[in-house]
C-alpha cells in the first residue's frame, strides 16, 4: 500500500496509520481504497485485539482530497455515484471492525476526517486539534460522512455544526461527543496506550461480542442511511453551487455566497 500503513505489534494491537502528510492527509481514490482494503485484513485477523486509527504529519485528515472531487464533474451521474461512495465504503469497513478501535488524532480533522472519527469507537485528540465540516463552503454537503457523525455525535449535538462550516476545538469537540479525551500533544500517545490497554486484560472473543452487542442495543447505522447518503451528494454534486465552490477553491478566489 502507498497511502496506508498497517502495523502490528506482540500483544494483538493494530495500527492502521494515514500515509499522506504532504496533502494534509486528505482521502484521494487509491488512499480510500487502501484503507477499505486494511480494515478488512484486520477484521479477519484473529489474533488482532485491538485497533488505533492514526496519521502521519500535522494533519490528521482534511477530508476529501479536492483533486478528486473535480474530476467528479467529467464523470457521468451513475459513474460519479459510485466514485463519490468510495468515502462511504471505507468509512463502512472501519464502523464493521470487530475489535475496538481508537482514534488517536494528533491534528486537525475536517470533513471525511470527522467521518473517520466518527467510526472509532473511542477517540483522544491533541488540545491544538481544530475541527470542522466545511464541505457547505464548497456548495458540498457532509452526506456520506453524515450518518456516522449523526450516529456518534447526535443530532442535537450535530445541529451545531453540520450545516454551517463552524470550526471548533477539543474541548467543544468533546462536548459534542465527537472525542472522548483531550491530551497535550507531548501525552497523547500515553493517553491512547491508557485506552487500549484495559482491552488487553480482558477475553477478546468477549470484547468483540461486547462490541456486537452494543451496536445491536444502541441502534447501527443502517444501510438505507448510507445509500440515502451517497445519493444526496450525488443530487448536490449536480448543482452549480457545487460546480462554484470547487472552481473557486482551484483558482484560489472567493466563491459567490462569501
Amino acid at each position: 500500500m502507498e497511502f496506508i500503513e498497517v502495523r502490528r505489534d506482540g500483544r494483538g494491537v493494530a495500527e492502521i496509520r494515514l500515509c499522506r502528510a504532504d496533502k494534509h492527509n486528505a482521502l484521494s481514490a487509491q488512499m480510500m481504497t487502501e484503507l477499505e482494503a486494511a480494515a478488512k485484513d484486520l477484521a479477519a485477523d484473529d489474533a488482532v485485539r485491538v485497533v488505533v486509527l492514526s496519521a502521519e504529519g500535522h494533519s490528521f485528515c482534511a477530508g476529501g482530497d479536492l483533486a478528486w472531487m473535480q474530476a467528479q464533474f467529467e464523470m457521468d451521474s451513475a459513474t460519479r455515484r459510485v466514485e463519490s461512495a468510495r468515502i462511504a465504503t471505507a468509512l463502512g469497513a472501519l464502523y464493521a471492525l470487530p475489535q475496538p478501535l481508537i482514534g488517536r488524532v494528533q491534528g486537525n480533522a475536517f470533513g471525511g476526517g470527522l467521518g473517520l472519527i466518527s467510526v472509532c469507537d473511542v477517540a483522544v485528540a491533541a488540545d491544538a486539534a481544530k475541527f470542522g465540516l466545511t464541505e457547505v463552503k464548497l456548495g458540498l454537503i457532509p452526506a456520506n460522512i453524515g450518518p456516522y457523525v449523526i450516529h456518534r455525535m447526535g443530532a442535537r449535538n450535530a445541529q451545531e455544526v453540520f450545516m454551517n462550516a463552524r470550526l471548533f476545538g477539543a474541548q467543544e469537540a468533546v462536548r459534542l461527543g465527537l472525542v472522548n479525551r483531550v491530551a497535550a500533544a507531548e501525552a497523547l500517545d500515553a493517553a491512547v496506550e491508557a485506552e487500549v490497554a484495559p482491552y488487553l486484560a480482558c477475553a477478546p472473543g468477549a470484547v468483540r461480542d461486547a462490541k456486537a452487542l452494543l451496536r445491536r442495543l444502541a441502534g447501527e447505522v443502517s444501510a438505507e442511511s448510507v445509500d440515502g447518503a451517497i445519493d444526496a451528494l450525488a443530487d448536490r454534486w449536480e448543482t452549480d453551487e457545487a460546480r462554484q465552490g470547487i472552481a473557486a477553491f482551484f483558482d484560489k478566489r472567493p466563491t459567490p455566497w462569501a
